[in-house]
């Protein structure tokens, strides 16, 4: 799941980051057209509900940097779904 979130993000496919953000949680909008460009994903750990990755990107205007956080899913009509997560 994580992995596929990641790609929604960089393809802009905010159709399927809603479907898989819990709707308690989803944020009303979603900006992914903001100009960031995703330049790769590495999963250090994945256990139960719980994975922590680090994503590097571009952000407009900025140079290169990342971001580590740790990701709580949950079960959602038999489908996981992202609840929140703790930046690390």
């Amino acid at each position: 799941m994580m992995r596929a979130r990641y790609s929604a993000f960089a393809l802009g496919d905010e159709a399927f980051v809603r479907r898989t953000w819990h709707p308690d949680h989803c944020p009303p909008d979603l900006n992914l057209d903001d100009g960031t460009r995703y330049l790769g994903l590495k999963v250090h750990a994945a256990q139960d509900d719980e994975v922590e990755f680090t994503v590097r990107l571009r952000a407009p205007g900025q140079g290169p940097g990342s971001f580590r956080e740790r990701s709580r899913f949950t079960r959602l009509g038999g489908a996981w779904v992202y609840v929140d997560g703790d930046l690390t």
